[in-house]
């Protein structure tokens, strides 16, 4: 019991200050580095709770996938972060009241849990004999399966939208256009020039 407090503090001390950092840290690269660092704990928790397919899930699909991507956007976009900085104060008293009505959405339901722990109600009941995986499946294609595509089209979205961002297109690089190639005629692409003997062209 002392080996498994141990290891939860340690992980949730490093997943919440790591949190922080990505919120604290002024170069985007070091957020998303923070990021990463965040899941990788959040997923030794995961681990503590017995759920080790959510563990799994977390390492492979967030920190190999969704961090990964957030980093070579953020690299390929080559944002003005100092003139983004300079408008942070006007949306600092928005972002106080999201922070303010996060804070105590969380503080309620840890402090319900904390009193009553036998009334705090749970998204599913737990079904016996069945693994995590099946657990998770029947839960999540059932009850809410409209929220799982939902969250699917979302994250399509923000994929084509960040694919979008990145497609600069810059006057002095000569690019490919497969329309006026496929209607190119002979009388459009052919030029004959009649040369007289002893000149050149011109």
């Amino acid at each position: 019991m002392i080996i498994h407090a141990i290891f939860f503090y340690l992980f949730a001390g490093v997943t919440v200050a790591s949190a922080v950092m990505v919120i604290a840290a002024r170069n985007p690269v070091h957020s998303v580095l923070f990021l990463i660092l965040a899941f990788v704990n959040a997923a030794g928790l995961f681990v503590l709770l017995g759920a080790e397919f959510l563990a799994m899930i977390l390492i492979v699909v967030y920190v190999g996938a969704v961090a990964v991507l957030f980093l070579f956007v953020v690299m390929m976009l080559d944002v003005d972060f100092a003139q983004l900085r300079q408008g942070f104060l006007n949306y600092l008293p928005v972002g106080a009241l999201i922070g303010a009505v996060l804070l105590a959405e969380l503080l309620l339901v840890v402090g319900g849990w904390a009193i009553a722990p036998a009334t705090t109600p749970t998204a599913a009941p737990i079904v016996a004999n069945v693994s995590n995986t099946a657990a998770l499946g029947l839960v999540l294609y059932t009850r809410y399966v409209y929220f799982f595509e939902a969250a699917g089209v979302i994250l399509l979205v923000a994929m084509i939208g960040a694919i979008v961002m990145t497609l600069h297109h810059k006057p002095q690089v000569r690019r490919q256009n497969i329309a006026e190639q496929v209607a190119r005629r002979p009388s459009s692409a052919v030029e004959l020039v009649e040369v007289k003997p002893g000149q050149g062209l011109s």
